[in-house]
């Protein structure tokens, strides 16, 4: 049975969406194909119907979940404290699915394909494009929205990774990397 190219455009986007979902949860290695397929409803043929490989899909649902994220960051305009405050909420860290994902592939991207790579090169762009419209003018404004992209991230990265066997100090990482931050702000 042939389906329309709407329903096809439909079952891609499908597929991009629930990867993004997945690999943010269960990382990128974490999930296969068959998983993926299952969780959106299609067959396993059907994703290789849209994407050539595994990395082909990886590398779309990165760019999806970057622009999605960098889409909901940019929907209602914050100050410096009001993102520090959010992003490095104890909500964030717990919800790996819907959380980030610059901090959900923070130790994965380097070792995939170079197309999964890009899509989280532009992330970081974006994410430091944007802070540094929230910092005051003057130089090294770049410098210091790369900072804080990184202290974001490797802050919710770090809390992500000891929660587990150390809730606390899961906490208090998270609060140590917001009264820096918001020293700066």
């Amino acid at each position: 049975m042939k389906i329309t190219k709407e329903k096809a455009a439909e079952n891609r986007q499908l597929l991009v969406e629930t990867a993004s979902r997945l690999f943010r949860e269960k990382g990128m290695d974490g999930v296969g194909v068959a998983e993926i397929s299952k969780a959106a409803g299609l067959t396993h043929g059907a994703l290789y119907a849209h994407f050539p490989s595994k990395d082909a899909l990886a590398a779309e649902a990165m760019q999806f979940s970057t622009r999605s994220a960098y889409g909901k960051l940019t929907e209602h305009p914050v100050t410096l404290p009001q993102l520090v405050d959010y992003y490095l909420a104890p909500e964030q860290r717990d919800n790996l699915a819907q959380g980030c994902p610059l901090a959900a592939a923070a130790s994965e991207v380097a070792r995939q394909d170079a197309s999964v790579g890009a899509g989280y090169t532009g992330g970081v762009r974006q994410m430091a494009a944007y802070i540094e419209t929230l910092l005051p003018a003057g130089e090294g404004r770049r410098q210091q929205a790369f900072a804080i992209v990184a202290a974001l991230v490797g802050g919710v990265s770090v809390s992500r990774n000891v929660y587990k066997t150390d809730p606390q100090l899961a906490d208090e990482v998270l609060e140590s990397v917001r009264s820096m931050l918001l020293k700066l702000s």
